[in-house]
């Protein structure tokens, strides 16, 4: 079966094809503003406007037309809710258009799913960290359970907010690791991990405060913020008696987190895994293939389900 997937959960519209064995397309675009963070409700125009132009762009990369497709995913959370609701309404036009499965899908466990559908990963704890999301996730006994989170803001959020303090334009993360890659230079600063959770806000607020260059605030973060991602994926890791690790999600694409958890894991004489950075941003080829997966279990969603900006992983049914 073939699954056109629409994800839309943030700043990104992207909308993906897959089958049992390919990615078809993964097109994709990202609403940027013109200054500061984005607004939700500039976002959701954005999608509203791109989607022709991204389903456009989908259809050319897979030689297909939506006609073609058996199903229609769609992220149904969690995310903001306007530009969650721009891509369940465009996911319910084609649905009832074409005559085809609909099937709302929870974002965070799209990661999860394309991570191990990329990669060699069959049983790992997962470390997704994203904009909206910092988790430790775990799949035992049939259901995904968080094991360890953000206690007040995602990592990525805090890169953003560290970003807008040093005037980088958004997306800060790329710009931040570039800063940071300039210097070795670290100062003394919290250390946000709490057992298997983490606690980002008080290491931002102290940042910002800090009389530092911005190469040496950017090396800081990274350096203090990564490290304890990194503690506590290898607690979790322990706990649960597991040598496979997975790193998924936006910040996913940060060459130094990679290299931290590859070195842990290294150590440990463990599995680590990470998918192709394009598959570690939001986008439509994860939606599409949890959305298959789903439909092989024989789960579909009513035209009338609202979307849940609130849904945890941990409150799937499987």
């Amino acid at each position: 079966m073939k699954v056109l997937g629409i994800e839309s959960t943030a700043h990104t519209l992207g909308i993906g094809i897959v089958d049992e064995e390919d990615v078809l397309a993964n097109a994709k675009d990202m609403f940027e503003p013109e200054e500061g963070g984005f607004r939700p409700r500039e976002a959701a125009e954005h999608h509203y406007k791109s989607f022709l132009e991204v389903l456009n762009r989908a259809e050319q990369e897979s030689g297909l037309e939506v006609s073609d497709v058996g199903a229609v995913a769609y992220s149904r959370g969690p995310g903001l809710p306007q530009c969650l609701d721009t891509g369940a309404v465009a996911a319910r036009t084609l649905s009832l258009k074409h005559g085809v499965p609909l099937v709302g899908v929870n974002h965070c466990l799209a990661h999860i799913s394309i991570g191990t559908r990329t990669t060699d990963a069959e049983r790992p704890v997962t470390l997704y960290v994203s904009g909206g999301n910092t988790q430790l996730i775990f799949r035992n006994q049939g259901r995904y359970r968080v094991v360890g989170e953000t206690l007040d803001i995602a990592v990525g959020n805090a890169v953003d907010k560290l970003a807008r303090h040093l005037d980088v334009p958004y997306p800060g993360g790329p710009e931040i690791e570039r800063l940071a890659e300039r210097t070795d230079e670290i100062f003394e600063a919290s250390y946000p991990v709490k057992g298997m959770d983490f606690s980002f806000s008080g290491l931002v607020t102290e940042l910002k405060r800090s009389h530092h260059g911005e190469e040496v605030t950017a090396n800081t973060f990274q350096e203090h913020a990564y490290a304890a991602l990194v503690e506590g994926l290898e607690r979790a890791m322990a706990q649960e008696d597991v040598d496979e690790a997975l790193l998924t999600g936006g910040v996913a694409m940060n060459d130094r987190l990679r290299s931290m958890i590859d070195s842990m894991c290294g150590e440990r004489g463990a599995d680590f895994s990470v998918p192709n950075k394009e598959f570690c941003m939001d986008n439509g080829a994860m939606i599409a293939h949890q959305g298959l997966r789903r439909l092989r279990d024989g789960d579909e969603t009513p035209v009338s389900a609202e979307v849940l900006p609130d849904w945890r992983p941990d409150e799937v049914e499987l």
